[in-house]
């Protein structure tokens, strides 16, 4: 086997081809693009994605994007349409060819068959007067002028230029759909993604224990609750009316023990060592923006208030817990 002496030049070689083809692609979103994304809006089908190959790889991974991000799509394999799975079209959907040299026998086979169901045929190809070219009712063209590999064979260049490519088609049609942050949440469920999407405080609170005191509690009493939740605070309510009054966290209690020499001073009550107004989420709130302002402020914990009720208590752990941490 040869031992390669210059592995750090040739990748780095290959990884500013690839960049430089990609960057190049900028120049080719033209007009005929916007017709693309206008054919797809306004067509009431799905996109579907067909190639063979690697093309077919790549396809698969646009398919997955656009179904992501709100444009219903399918993958078809070019070679398996001819058995049956051209069963899978629909009158107004649109077809994405993907194919490099736009001339491989199963794409010309393919084509006439597209045509005859009357779908709208969508190119995208890096040679643009091939029979793919020639035969689509719209070009995007995904411009490779050389693969990365000396041999200049393996599809390596041409596949990083169409995935960048159908990158920007899905993109724009999330933007014309006006998809939101909401919208993606529904279709990411699963893993730290989708909980950063749609866990809110709510979805946490009420598991935890719920330390709370009166403002007139004794000192006593706040280390017992502090101690018995195992949170690292208290909430403080007003005896009065139970609104929420103000915090305490076991670092009040250092604080509080190191400013009188740690004497503690007779008659001592929960309003006397309290934070008032404490940092706090709303029920309803996104658990990842509580993760954002307990960062942001260098605290493990936020109470969670409504209508200034105290309802319970986020902590940090919570978060690491459901991943989002």
């Amino acid at each position: 086997m040869k031992l390669l002496k210059n592995i750090q030049s040739i990748a780095k070689e290959v990884i500013l081809k690839e960049a430089v083809a990609v960057h190049n692609l900028v120049e080719r979103i033209d007009e005929e693009f916007e017709k693309c994304v206008n054919l797809i809006l306004n067509s009431g089908g799905r996109v579907v994605v067909s190639g063979i190959g690697k093309s077919a790889i790549v396809g698969q991974k646009i398919v997955a994007t656009l179904n992501s991000t709100g444009t219903p799509a399918l993958f078809m394999h070019a070679g398996d349409a001819i058995h049956g799975d051209l069963g899978m079209i629909q009158h107004n959907d649109v077809v994405v060819v993907i194919s490099r040299s736009g001339d491989t026998p199963e794409i010309k086979v393919l084509i006439p068959l597209l045509k005859r169901t009357g779908v709208n045929i969508i190119a995208m190809l890096s040679n643009r007067d091939s029979y793919l070219g020639r035969n689509a009712n719209l070009v995007l063209h995904a411009f490779a002028p050389e693969e990365a590999d000396p041999l200049n064979l393996a599809p390596t260049t041409s596949t990083t230029v169409t995935m960048a490519l159908g990158d920007a088609l899905a993109i724009c049609l999330l933007e014309a759909r006006g998809f939101t942050q909401e919208d993606f949440a529904k279709y990411h469920p699963g893993g730290s993604l989708g909980k950063r999407l749609y866990l809110k405080v709510c979805d946490i609170y009420p598991n935890n224990a719920l330390p709370v005191v009166s403002e007139n509690a004794t000192l006593h009493e706040v280390i017992l609750e502090i101690t018995s939740k195992r949170l690292g605070a208290t909430s403080v309510v007003r005896a009065t009316d139970g609104s929420m009054a103000g915090i305490i966290t076991d670092g009040d209690l250092r604080r509080m023990l190191n400013e009188h020499s740690g004497v503690v001073l007779p008659g001592l009550t929960a309003a006397d060592i309290m934070t008032v107004n404490p940092i706090s989420v709303g029920p309803d709130e996104y658990a990842v923006n509580a993760l954002e302002i307990m960062q942001s402020k260098c605290i493990t914990q936020v109470v969670v208030v409504e209508n200034n009720q105290l309802l319970g208590f986020v902590h940090l752990h919570d978060l690491l817990r459901e991943g989002l941490v």
